[in-house]
Order: structure tokens, then sequence, then C-alpha cells
């Protein structure tokens, strides 16, 4: 496993999943386009530790896609897993919004000139440091992270999000 983002993190990322970089898991779940599907799914957290911590929804005419980011991804796959959704889960990056006038265009711009492309945006709904933030699914991971920390951006790990005791 390496160290960080370059060697000026300080900090390792090795996850048991082999990652070396610090990225938010996304569950999608393909839900049926009818009343109380989302609230079905909701549902299933309660009782659980695991928290909402940002959702999406895409829907057409026939279905629903419900893109979620949970508090504790191991427990929270578990849990979609055993509802028996037909799911899939890919790596997004979380970046805190700066105090600026146009934050997201900084972050756009950043990444535009990395030539990183942003295929998903959406907000987190949890602020782990009392800021605003934003998940993103971009074509390059470790690019977008390098790039976000060059310019001096801060990143959320899956464990910024969990719940602390």
């Amino acid at each position: 496993m390496s160290a960080g983002i370059g060697d000026r993190s300080g900090v390792e990322f090795a996850t048991m999943r082999g990652r070396d970089y610090p990225a938010i898991r996304q569950f999608t779940v393909f839900l049926e386009n009818r009343v109380g599907q989302l609230m079905e799914v909701v549902r299933r957290f309660e009782g659980s530790r695991v928290r909402i911590c940002a959702i999406s929804i895409s829907d057409s005419t026939d279905c629903a896609l419900v893109r979620f980011i949970l508090s504790d991804p191991e427990a929270g796959r578990e849990i979609l897993e055993r509802a028996g959704l037909a799911m899939v889960e890919s790596n997004l990056i979380g970046v805190e919004i700066p105090d600026t006038p146009q934050p997201m265009l900084q972050i756009c711009t950043a990444l535009l000139t990395a030539e990183v492309n942003i295929t998903q945006v959406y907000p987190l709904l949890v602020r782990p440091t009392g800021k605003p933030a934003v998940a993103l699914m971009v074509d390059n991971i470790e690019h977008a992270l390098e790039t976000l920390a060059d310019k001096g951006f801060n990143t959320i790990t899956e464990d910024d999000l969990q719940e602390k005791e």
C-alpha cells in the first residue's frame, strides 16, 4: 500500500479492499417507480447505526435509481443485500465547499485544468467538519484527489462520515 496522496499527507490510506485513496462508496439501488418504494428502502436502515449521508434520485417512467452514501458502507451494503435489492457500488470523492463567492466554479475549474471529468455531483447531508460538502463521481479519482489537494481543497473520507461515539 502506498501512503496517501503523494508523500505530503503523512496519512496512510490502506483499506481491506486494497484501495490507497480516500474514496467514499456510493450504492446505487434500482427500484420500481411506484409510490412507497423509497420509504421501503430507507426504512431498512431503521434500528441500525447506518445513517444516510447523501441521497440522489433519478427516475423514469418505469424505474428509479437511488444513490446513497452511507455512514457505514460495510453494514449498509449488508442491509441492502439482505433486502434483495439490485445495486451497484461505486467510488466517489467528498470535497468541502470553500467559503468563497463561487465555490463550485473553483472546484470545477481545478478539475477541468487537470482534465478530470465530473459525471455526478450532489450535496452531503452530513457535514463532518461543520462545513458544506459535495460528493463527486469523477473519471479519475486518484488524479482528482491529487489535483484538489494541490489546490488546497479539503477532501472527506468514509471515516469522516462515521458516527463518532
